[in-house]
């Protein structure tokens, strides 16, 4: 029986070895998330999404799975993830699992069989080519550098397509038995009461003809392809099959796409509610940087932080609300595993951020949608400062850091720097206590971060913290008028983000301030005679009409 719908769905995001080690091996593990069940549920939120848990070779942290039927044993067993769903359940809640679509490890058997027997079966599972003239078959780029193609281990005269780590092969979709190889991985799972799935990289899963080229006029290097191998249109086709399978188990499964480049109408698309595609997809497209930002010349521009425009993120926010206001419902989140947190991404002030994570939680989880809050996140983490860029498992990190070194930039400049930018920072583990490791584990971390020291026991015990603050916003979050009611837009003041909640005879008046100074707002004779509730930084005056906001202040009426 579905527990919430999906407008009264809030999604936590766990990044399950970073998360609670219960065996104190450096590693978060599946028992540890079990143990902070009671935690998660206090705060309000009602869903679990676990990044991938799978058997994996960890070349990409679990994104690269070599068995999908079995829990990588650094995180468990079997009988730790039925426990789990068990625990989950008995509170109300509900466990959403990453599934990975796209590729797999090459340490699958099916591509160590295709390898090692051109005519297996399982060689059609994959994307082969031959060369052209002693070359790759086309100029595409992989998303991790380089080439999307890989020679074929067994010595033949193929390559095998890789979009992403070339240890991840991408699976071939027209190939029918692939499509339902990924149904049955998914039922399997739903039969072990999981309630759903966030698709991983569900975009690509189809791919146009390898003959052509990407236009460019520096043939020499390899070009990011999106045209050739993003959001075909026969992606919504093999979408369309797989999850109309998986209702034919569960009615009610929900399904979270992954859409990182999608615009406004593939999203409209990828969602729509007569099909069977996706619930909510999470896009990318939210956030973009200031225009020219002011970068250091001498650095490679990818490990230098890069602020985002609040300004352009309002214009697109709006845009899509209304766009989607009478069909879907957008995912709403600020940051997750393959982006910085967010409060490094406004490069402010640290005295400011506490203020700052408030007034976000307001003016994006009160909006219409599925709020999904990256773990650690109702603290104000920020990100983990790694001290060896090794740490950071990317060629270019350590390029960056080298670079820098040999310009004479100081060699912990250049970490912390790559640390706020990189999504390794992004990965630090969730900060309990402010004892050894942050209560995370009594052994050092697999990813040793120093943490802004946030945590949880802290923030209880404070009244006005981020955490408590949370809370409210949660618990406000769960009345009908936000659930299920419109909204609209205020868009003239860019300093401003403001709209309104209906729901029959109710409304809501939030307003936020985008800026580090203070801010006055004319009152409607119907806000001013609105109750109060929540607010911080804010002066308001019923008698003259006026709300004071302090930076990043926030207000939210109802009436």
């Amino acid at each position: 029986m579905k527990m919430h719908s999906n407008a009264e769905r809030i999604i936590y995001q766990i990044y399950p070895k970073s998360f609670m080690d219960s065996n104190h091996d450096g590693i978060g593990d599946l028992n540890g998330i079990t143990q902070r069940l009671d935690y998660l549920q206090s705060l309000g939120v009602n869903t679990l999404w676990l990044n991938p848990i799978f058997v994996s070779p960890q070349v990409d942290n679990g994104y690269d799975v070599s068995n999908y039927f079995r829990i990588e044993p650094t995180l468990g067993t079997m009988a730790d993830f039925e426990k789990l769903v068990t625990s989950v359940h008995d509170r109300g809640m509900e466990l959403i699992l990453d599934l990975v679509l796209n590729h797999t490890s090459d340490q699958h058997p099916w591509f160590k069989d295709a390898v090692s027997d051109p005519q297996s079966i399982y060689r059609n599972y994959y994307l082969w080519d031959k060369g052209r003239a002693g070359q790759v078959p086309n100029n595409w780029a992989s998303f991790f550098g380089g080439s999307v193609w890989e020679k074929d281990p067994a010595g033949t005269d193929e390559y095998y397509f890789h979009l992403f780590d070339k240890a991840m092969p991408d699976l071939n979709w027209k190939n029918p038995e692939v499509r339902q190889a990924m149904v049955d991985i998914a039922k399997f799972w739903l039969q072990r009461g999981v309630d759903g799935f966030r698709l991983d990289a569900f975009i690509h899963i189809a791919k146009a003809d390898f003959r052509q080229d990407v236009f460019t006029a520096d043939s020499q290097q390899p070009q990011i392809a999106d045209e050739y191998y993003a959001n075909l249109p026969q992606v919504q086709e093999y979408l369309a099959e797989f999850v109309h399978a998986l209702k034919e188990i569960k009615a009610d499964v929900f399904i979270l796409g992954e859409a990182s480049s999608a615009d406004i109408d593939l999203v409209e698309s990828y969602t729509d509610p007569k099909r069977d595609l996706c619930d909510s997809v999470v896009s990318f497209r939210y956030f973009q940087d200031v225009p020219e930002p002011q970068l250091i010349d001498q650095l490679p521009a990818a490990g230098q932080p890069h602020k985002l425009d609040l300004a352009q993120f309002k214009r697109t926010m709006v845009s899509w609300q209304a766009v989607l206001q009478e069909w879907s419902l957008p995912t709403l989140y600020w940051s997750n595993h393959d982006l910085p947190r967010i409060l490094d991404k406004l490069q402010i002030e640290p005295s400011m951020q506490t203020d700052a994570a408030k007034m976000l939680a307001v003016l994006m989880y009160l909006q219409r949608g599925i709020p999904c809050i990256y773990y650690g996140e109702e603290l104000g983490m920020t990100a983990g400062q790694l001290t060896d860029p090794a740490d950071f498992n990317d060629e270019l990190a350590e390029s960056f850091v080298a670079t820098g070194t040999s310009h004479g930039f100081v060699r912990e400049s250049l970490l912390e720097s790559l640390s706020v930018s990189h999504k390794m920072g992004a990965r630090s583990v969730m900060q309990w206590t402010d004892g050894v490791f942050a209560g995370f584990s009594s052994q050092t971390p697999w990813l040793n971060a120093k943490g802004n020291g946030n945590s949880v026991l802290l923030e209880k015990r404070d009244p006005d913290s981020v955490l408590n603050f949370y809370g409210q916003v949660l618990a406000l979050r769960q009345k009908k008028l936000f659930t299920e009611g419109r909204i609209v837009f205020e868009v003239n003041d860019p300093d401003l983000y403001g709209y309104t909640r209906f729901w029959e005879k109710q409304q809501a008046y939030i307003m936020c301030n985008l800026t580090d100074h203070e801010k006055k707002i004319k009152l409607t004779e119907e806000q001013c005679a609105s109750r109060v509730k929540l607010k911080n930084r804010a002066q308001f005056d019923r008698t003259a009409n006026k709300l004071t906001l302090g930076a990043y202040g926030v207000l939210v009426l109802e009436g």
